[in-house]
């Protein structure tokens, strides 16, 4: 399967970002505001992440934004980008899950990751269990939930009869495994599921992505495809030097998060007064992290040449900007560049 045979699907991935000054109460209102504007414009999909104890990003909790967001929209499907699975019992995921499903059919994706989502001092505060670190068993949480979902469980297993008393049966929620890294995509070719990749993070992944496609193919899943979507920074604005300018807020809070300082997101002026003081008013090309970020055409050539690199069918846009109307403008006119 490739781009050319498959319309190419662009979704959203927002992490609800807290503009300095502001709240995350109101970060979260951009967010169902944001979701009501894709849902309108074509968006396929629209995922939101799982961020712990910092003041830049206001979503803890996917599960509970989903509904919401559900709720607010019509057509477009919802889901977690994504939820971080060694937090949580496999069991309690499926029944949140199974519930959305029930409640807005063939709508809701279910998206995994194994990363922490925060720093170790928080992930230690989000643990149940504090007299010991928590177990590196993501596989196994990983096959468990599964389990549930596709009701494998053996019937001698204890939990067996759990997976029967899912809420929102016969409904389910599409299954997604998230990656930034050969492992996930190990895995996600293993188990037959649609892998999703963070570029955005780590931006050597198109040969990622080809072994989850040899995976999946060494595994004969009868009746099913890969799919590969890549998720991808993108800023758009009606000019380059506009759109260099509002993604100045974003460089500046990560910049200064690599350093272990956490700070909601500043305005262009304060970024590019911060990011000239440190000679860094240049964007640099970085083998770890790629943006995209310019006017209509120049965001339309930098993610198809990411599409096809990665040979997905599936891009989604992620960005964080200080102004909530920027951001607006930017996943409007990515949506008039592509024609949705």
């Amino acid at each position: 399967m490739d781009t050319e045979q498959t319309p190419l699907r662009l979704s959203v991935l927002d992490q609800s970002p807290i503009a300095a000054g502001s709240t995350g109460a109101q970060a979260l209102r951009n967010t169902i505001e944001l979701a009501r504007l894709a849902d309108r414009l074509g968006y396929h999909r629209y995922w939101v992440a799982e961020h712990h104890g910092g003041p830049m990003l206001a979503g803890p909790s996917p599960e509970a934004l989903i509904g919401p967001i559900a709720a607010a929209t019509s057509r477009i499907r919802v889901g977690s980008g994504g939820v971080m699975l060694p937090h949580y019992s496999p069991f309690k995921v499926a029944e949140t899950f199974s519930l959305l499903a029930g409640l807005f059919p063939e709508r809701i994706d279910l998206a995994l990751g194994r990363a922490a989502g925060t720093d170790p001092l928080t992930t230690f505060a989000l643990q149940r269990d504090r007299s010991r670190a928590a177990p590196d068993d993501f596989p196994a949480q990983l096959a468990e939930l599964l389990a549930y979902l596709e009701g494998r469980l053996p019937h001698d297993h204890p939990f067996a009869r759990l997976a029967e008393t899912l809420p929102g049966r016969p409904e389910l929620p599409e299954p997604w495994l998230l990656g930034s890294s050969s492992q996930s995509a190990i895995w996600a070719g293993e188990l037959g599921l649609p892998y999703a990749f963070a570029d955005f993070i780590n931006s050597d992944g198109a040969e990622i992505a080809a072994l989850y496609r040899e995976r999946f193919a060494a595994h004969g899943h009868a009746g099913r495809e890969p799919r590969t979507a890549v998720a991808v920074w993108v800023i758009c604005a009606d000019s380059d030097e506009e759109a260099q300018r509002i993604a100045s807020s974003g460089r500046m809070a990560f910049t200064l998060l690599r350093r272990g300082q956490l700070i909601a997101v500043p305005p262009p002026e304060e970024a590019l007064e911060f990011l000239a003081a440190e000679g860094r008013s240049n964007p640099s090309p970085s083998s770890r992290r790629r943006t995209v970020v310019g006017a209509p055409a120049t965001a339309r050539a930098g993610l198809e040449e990411v599409i096809t690199s990665y040979g997905a069918q599936e891009a989604i846009a992620v960005n964080i900007t200080y102004s909530h109307e920027a951001r607006l403008r930017s996943y409007e006119l990515l949506a008039e560049a592509f024609a949705l």
